[in-house]
């Protein structure tokens, strides 16, 4: 039996579609697992897209650092964490990005999220 899921509100779900869109950004991204890379891409940003195959919405995102641009363009948060790290941002700030909140506002709503889970 199918289920079907209700949208959430500001959110880009990460589905099959998503991820064949986003395959270069996220290929690309991965790749920064290696500082060789993340200083090649330093370097010469646009050659490095280039050499993804970045669609123009995925380069125009990168070049303005928009991380809700980047979700809507296929990015995977896991893997546009590897290039916020390259700007000195992490997860906690994407996800701050994602819910339109400050990095402490974001970080007390997950503090309020946890003291309402059950705990064993």
């Amino acid at each position: 039996m199918a289920t079907h899921q209700q949208p959430i509100p500001g959110t880009i779900l990460f589905d099959g579609a998503q991820a064949q869109k986003g395959y270069a950004l996220n290929k690309m991204c991965f790749s920064f697992n290696d500082a060789g890379n993340r200083d090649v891409f330093r370097r010469d940003e646009e050659a490095y897209m280039r050499h993804y195959g970045l669609d123009e919405a995925q380069a125009q995102a990168i070049r303005d650092r928009n991380v809700l641009a980047l979700l809507a363009a296929g990015g995977n948060v896991y893997y546009l964490a590897k290039f916020a790290g390259i700007l000195g941002l992490d997860v906690q700030d994407l996800g701050a990005a994602q819910t339109g909140l400050s990095k402490e506002e974001f970080k007390a709503r997950l503090v309020r999220q946890n003291q309402q889970l059950p705990h064993f």
